[in-house]
């Protein structure tokens, strides 16, 4: 575990998947923690390269060659959330208010072609920023995705007590047992998925990835989740217009929680193809998002 920390904020990174183990600012958590011996509680703070989120029958083609890639959620058959939440990462830089962690992930049967990837995690006045960069350091092109796994919470308040805004104005439908897209994505326009005016989370159940996030005025996007007395606000460079919201009930201590997971791309995108980056040998990509207390 690493920790850092700016004015009143602190926050611990992983060592292990590079993840984020809390965040708190004046003493209030702003995102779900888990306990220092404890393996992240559904996905939080993972780090989700070089995908997020699902792949289909953990299969994929890549120029015209099938990948098979190991069955990680093997009650749908699916390859989930990318090759490097379960890995040691190396410290590169570790100062007081920053940290930056690195990790190459070398061909293997269903990824042929090796990534170099870097995570920082910075506080300053503003919040915490997360800045990924992907390398290609092999001998092809590959495509690729960037996801994260944040449970923000709005300080002390609970998850029904709170409000959800979201800068989505698409929703995909997904295959409820597998979990994967069944169609493109559709307009929330009038339906039960348009949180773009806020809604009250409390009844509200999602599993679901929203698209076509659009940046404001300030060239980012931002979604909010607002309690009686504080929010937090997940907000996210413009390559992340996708996010998956999920609300399990059974956060360890805490019950309702409300993950914001910015994604480069949806579902299953390495067999769609839809919002995968592409890079070519020696090729470099990088994109930030973070978390701010309202």
């Amino acid at each position: 575990m690493l920790g850092i920390s700016y004015g009143g904020s602190s926050a611990v990174i992983t060592l292990v998947g590079a993840g984020l183990r809390s965040f708190e600012s004046d003493g209030v958590p702003y995102v779900e923690s888990f306990g220092p011996d404890e393996k992240p509680p559904m996905g939080a703070g993972s780090v989700l390269v070089p995908w997020p989120n699902r792949t289909a029958g953990a299969t994929w083609s890549l120029n015209g060659t099938v990948q098979h890639l190991d069955v990680t959620e093997p009650a749908r058959g699916n390859a989930i959330h990318g090759l490097v939440r379960r890995r040691p990462w190396d410290v590169v830089e570790h100062t007081g208010s920053l940290v930056v962690l690195e990790t190459t992930i070398e061909p293997q049967p269903g990824w042929p072609i090796a990534l170099h990837t870097t995570v920082s995690y910075a506080l300053d006045e503003h919040g915490l920023t997360v800045t990924h960069g992907v390398n290609n350091v092999g001998d092809g092109p590959t495509p690729f995705g960037v996801g994260t796994h944040p449970y923000p919470r709005a300080g002390n308040a609970q998850t029904d007590d709170c409000e959800l805004t979201l800068a989505a104005t698409t929703v995909l439908d997904l295959d409820p047992q597998r979990m994967v897209p069944t169609g493109p994505a559709r307009s929330v326009e009038g339906t039960e998925f348009d949180f773009r005016a806020g809604r009250p989370l409390r009844t509200v159940h999602l599993d679901t990835p929203f698209g076509g996030c659009e940046p404001d005025s300030d060239g980012l996007i931002h979604h909010v989740l607002r309690g009686p007395a504080s929010g937090v606000e997940v907000w996210a460079d413009p390559d992340f217009r996708w996010v998956q919201v999920y609300t399990p009930d059974g956060y360890p201590d805490r019950g309702r929680a409300c993950a914001i997971e910015p994604m480069t791309c949806p579902p299953d995108a390495l067999n769609s193809g839809t919002g995968l980056i592409h890079l070519a040998p020696g090729e470099s990509w990088g994109g930030r998002w973070g978390i701010r207390p309202l």
